[in-house]
């Protein structure tokens, strides 16, 4: 495919568990757990809680028989495909498909002997399970780095590339490639040279990218970097610390890319001296407030009443602070003046008859 721009509608069509990824469907939100997958019940629960924040497919590990297990258990209880991730043994994928595991995550790197591989490949064939080809940048092969003079793209690209002629040569080819590193710029190169050489769906992140706070930024301008280029089929946002952080930053940046419609976008300015209430307070409550409403409309949060009004003009609704006061604000005309402890009440009761 030559035209990266249009990668993402001719990608192969892939079925993981109820959901279709590639050939132009949505791209999907992927994240993963943080619990022991063998815990059922902590498993779930944070599954259930990624499910209401929009995730769509989630992944889980699978270092033991035992979390092969649970898998069973689990997929009772939730309703978005299941991927087992799957590190060096490669019993651990045969017991994860026998225990109806959505979807497999491997590197066939890792797993060992092309006998092995085979074994994982007959099973997911048997059931038809897509498989998931995984490459870090961190486990790339010392002939590659090598060949290429250290950690490259060019070398990310023919390891993963590798990897999948290997399944193709053992009879199958529902698969996913996925391409990550650290390396922000890198990652982009990688996927920008992959777009051209398969037709395969990709799942598109930057991996080890950090806290909340420094992971958003670096998964913000990696993702946007290879999405807008029509490149990626599903994303996770890899973060140090609760995986909903994840879904709202993922369906953050596709909102703001154009590519999703839904939910609240909430816009605040960044604060001066002319700010006379709370406003980091103020917006941070919106936020949580909005969370909730499935409405595709623009909120926005200012402070100060002198501009307010005229700065929020292409939202939608919006609230602006004065002192012990506010204003609420339906597309740019003020409807309401009132004290500043019922500006969330009244939001509040505008959204609800929105929805």
């Amino acid at each position: 495919m030559n035209d990266k721009d249009t990668y993402r509608m001719h990608t192969k069509v892939i079925q993981i568990g109820d959901r279709k990824i590639g050939g132009g469907n949505p791209i999907a939100i992927q994240s993963m757990t943080n619990t022991k997958t063998e815990d059922v019940k902590a498993t779930v629960e944070q599954i259930l809680r990624l499910e209401k924040a929009g995730c769509e497919i989630i992944r889980c590990t699978v270092p033991t028989l035992e979390a092969a297990a649970a898998i069973r258990e689990i997929k009772k209880q939730i309703h978005i495909p299941l991927v087992a991730d799957i590190h060096f043994d490669y019993r651990m994928a045969l017991a994860a498909i026998e225990n109806g595991a959505d979807k497999i995550r491997i590197n066939p790197g890792n797993i060992g002997s092309t006998e092995r591989v085979k074994a994982v490949v007959d099973a997911a064939k048997e059931r038809n399970i897509p498989i998931r080809v995984g490459v870090n940048s961190g486990s790339l092969e010392k002939p590659l780095i090598e060949k290429y003079g250290g950690v490259t793209a060019e070398g990310i690209v023919e390891s993963a590339l590798d990897k999948v002629h290997m399944i193709e040569d053992l009879g199958y080819d529902n698969l996913v490639i996925s391409i990550k590193s650290s390396d922000v710029l890198m990652c982009v190169k990688a996927h920008e040279l992959l777009a051209g050489k398969t037709v395969y769906p990709l799942h598109v992140g930057i991996t080890e990218s950090g806290t909340v706070n420094s992971g958003n930024i670096k998964s913000a301008i990696g993702l946007s970097l290879i999405l807008s280029q029509g490149i990626g089929d599903t994303i996770r946002v890899s973060l140090t610390g609760d995986p909903v952080e994840e879904i709202k930053s993922a369906k953050l940046i596709l909102r703001t890319l154009g590519l999703r419609k839904g939910g609240i976008e909430v816009v605040s300015c960044p604060t001066c001296g002319r700010t006379q209430i709370n406003l980091i307070d103020l917006a941070t409550r919106v936020e949580k407030l909005v969370e909730d409403y499935p409405l595709d409309i623009k909120v926005a949060v200012m402070g100060c009443v002198v501009n307010g009004p005229g700065e929020a003009k292409e939202a939608d609704l919006g609230v602006a602070g004065g002192i012990g006061e506010g204003l609420l604000i339906k597309r740019g005309e003020i409807i309401k003046k009132l004290p500043e402890d019922q500006l969330l009440p009244a939001l509040k009761e505008e959204l609800d008859h929105w929805s």
